[in-house]
C-alpha cells in the first residue's frame, strides 16, 4: 500500500500514528497480518534501497520460519553489495537462518568469524553483534577493531 502525505492526508495520519512514522520517506514492509517486519527511513541509493527491501523480505521469511528462503534472501542482499551498509546485517542473519535450519552451531561460529574478518571496522559497539561474536567464538582471537 502506498500512502501519499498530501493526497491521502487522513490515511497518512492514521497509519503514521499506528506505525510511529515521524517523517517521509518511510517504507514499511508488513507481513500478511499487518505486522511491521522491516523499516526503511530516509533517502537511499538505488542499490542500498534494494538491499534494504531484500533484508525486509528475509526478515519476513525468517518470521515464517522459512529458513531456506530467509537464508537465500539474506545471501542475495550480501552478494549484491558485499561492502554495502546492509552487508553486515545480511551476513549475520544469513548465518542465524542457516543455524535455525540445521541446528548446527558451527554455522554461528562461521558467521561470527566472517563478521570479524569482513566487517571489523564497520560493526557498531552497541549493535549486539560484538556480544554475539564473543559468545560464539569465546577464546578465538578477533581483530583489534572489534574488541
Amino acid at each position: 500500500m502506498r500512502v501519499h502525505v498530501r493526497e491521502q492526508a487522513e490515511d497518512y495520519k492514521r497509519l503514521g500514528v499506528r506505525f510511529g512514522v515521524q517523517w517521509t520517506p518511510t517504507i514499511l514492509e508488513l507481513d500478511s497480518e499487518g505486522k511491521e517486519r522491516h523499516r526503511i527511513e530516509g533517502f537511499l541509493s538505488n542499490r542500498d534501497f534494494l538491499d534494504q527491501l531484500t533484508l525486509g523480505l528475509g526478515h519476513a521469511a525468517f518470521e515464517r520460519e522459512d529458513w531456506a528462503q530467509a537464508q537465500h534472501l539474506f545471501h542475495e542482499a550480501l552478494e549484491r553489495d558485499p561492502q554495502g551498509d546492509a552487508a553486515p546485517e545480511a551476513l549475520y542473519w544469513e548465518g542465524v537462518a542457516r543455524y535455525k535450519a540445521t541446528k548446527n552451531s558451527a554455522a554461528l561460529a562461521e558467521t561470527a568469524r566472517a563478521l570479524a574478518q569482513r566487517f571489523a571496522g564497520q560493526i557498531r559497539p552497541d549493535s549486539g553483534v560484538l556480544a554475539f561474536m564473543s559468545s560464539v567464538l569465546g577464546s578465538v582471537t578477533m581483530p583489534d577493531a572489534v574488541k
